[in-house]
């Protein structure tokens, strides 16, 4: 008999062994992570939304508050007509806790993740924040894979503190769905010869590359299920949609070679926080950029990354986005000269109302052999000096209050 999560084995050929890591409700875990309150509870968190607001679109949303109809991409303002606030009616039911955006917070605790992962994999790569692949071929068997993966869940669990759904299979396409087979905090193992016989009773839109207008006409054809898709003509398939008709007639088959690559190094890194209305005042906002500089700093040091370029993102009303950068004659990992830059180029706003502040550093470099020294900084015997960048950028209201981290920022090459 088979296990719990575990489909037969109908072959004993040797293949990859592939896992796909998917954090269930990433944003909302994320929420809960620093309010523990919000576990159990429903939890809706949204992009372009701030408290108290009906605007935005809901980025994430908790199963507790799916239970109720609101799902993601919907209105805010939908939402809030299936699940109240709970602030603001605390005694009405159903309601749930509305929280924003907050991108920066969430990349902290998903690098953390991402760590864990790296620990157990041959080959890693991060696809989004809350998403990944592993190659562990050289890491484990067939036969103990389901151990594997299970303790790699409990790993996330205990250090992270975040829940994850993960599935095993010997190609990418197929552990991504296995992944989301039994959420939430599943685990589904498709062991080699089993993989087509797994998809074939999945609705098409599973499968790798059908999109809504793929789907649509695939039922034209008569098509709606994996299975029928992997007994297609693959002639047809291939005189409707092009090259693209052999490809998803093989993954429906289980058919894919693709390997596990790792991503490209980031090309820059930053932090951001949005104020309070009533934090107000210049000396508050210093302090927020001096505590976002920092965390930034920290953050490319932990990435062994050097930075060229070290800049500031200030939000003034409405939703004017302002963006202000320094250029370096070379690669440095100095927090303090973060922190010095950052504050300086602030000083352009002492006056103005600040909605929100953000720090960032690119140009990254990530050899700590190309490391200028401190000497340069303060100005050659030449009179080398910093090179100052202004950009005043994009009136339009932003959707997220991570999404657009570095809007209106010039890139590094527009420097030289």
């Amino acid at each position: 008999m088979s296990r719990p999560g575990r489909l037969p084995v109908e072959s004993t050929s040797e293949q990859r062994i592939v896992l796909h890591v998917d954090m269930d409700c990433f944003y909302a875990a994320c929420e809960r992570l620093r309010e523990p309150p919000l576990r159990g509870e429903p939890v809706v968190v949204g992009m372009g939304y701030e408290p108290g607001e009906t605007v935005g679109a809901v980025a994430t949303a908790s199963y507790e508050a799916r239970e109720h109809g609101v799902e993601s991409a919907q209105s805010i303002e939908r939402a809030l007509e299936l699940l109240p606030r709970r602030e603001a009616d605390p005694d009405a039911e159903p309601t749930a806790y509305y929280r924003p955006v907050d991108m920066s917070y969430y990349e902290d605790v998903s690098e953390e993740v991402q760590s864990v992962l790296a620990e157990h994999a041959d080959v890693l790569r991060a696809v989004s924040i809350d998403e990944a692949y592993l190659d562990v071929t050289d890491r484990t068997d067939w036969e103990s894979v389901e151990q594997f993966a299970g303790e790699l869940k409990t790993e996330i669990a205990d250090t992270v503190g975040v829940e994850a759904s993960v599935g095993v299979a010997p190609t990418m396409s197929a552990a991504k769905i296995a992944s989301d087979h039994d959420k939430p905090d599943g685990l589904t193992v498709v062991e080699p010869g089993s993989v087509q016989s797994f998809l074939a009773p999945l609705d098409v839109e599973d499968i790798h590359e059908v999109g809504p207008k793929t789907v649509t006409e695939l039922a034209e054809m008569g098509i709606e299920t994996a299975g029928e898709l992997a007994d297609a003509d693959p002639a047809a398939l291939v005189d409707r949609f092009g090259e693209r008709g052999r490809a998803i007639y093989r993954y429906a088959r289980g058919e894919d070679d693709r390997d596990v690559t790792p991503v490209g190094k980031p090309k820059s890194l930053s932090r951001e926080s949005s104020l309070p209305a009533e934090a107000g005042g210049s000396r508050t906002v210093r302090e927020q950029v001096r505590t976002l500089a920092d965390a930034v700093a920290d953050r490319a040091n932990r990435r062994d990354a050097l930075y060229q370029t070290i800049g500031i993102k200030v939000v003034t009303p409405p939703f004017d986005i302002n963006t202000r950068e320094r250029s370096l004659s070379g690669p440095v990992d100095r927090p303090e000269l973060v922190r010095s830059v950052a504050l300086d180029l602030l000083a352009e706003f002492a006056d103005r109302e600040v909605r929100k502040v953000g720090v960032f550093v690119s140009g990254l470099s990530f050899s700590a052999g190309d490391q200028a020294s401190l000497a340069e900084w303060d100005g050659d015997s030449d009179g080398t000096e910093i090179e100052t960048h202004t950009n005043e950028t994009d009136t339009t209201p932003q959707s997220s209050s991570g999404s657009r981290r570095l809007s209106g920022q010039t890139t590094l090459a527009d420097f030289r």
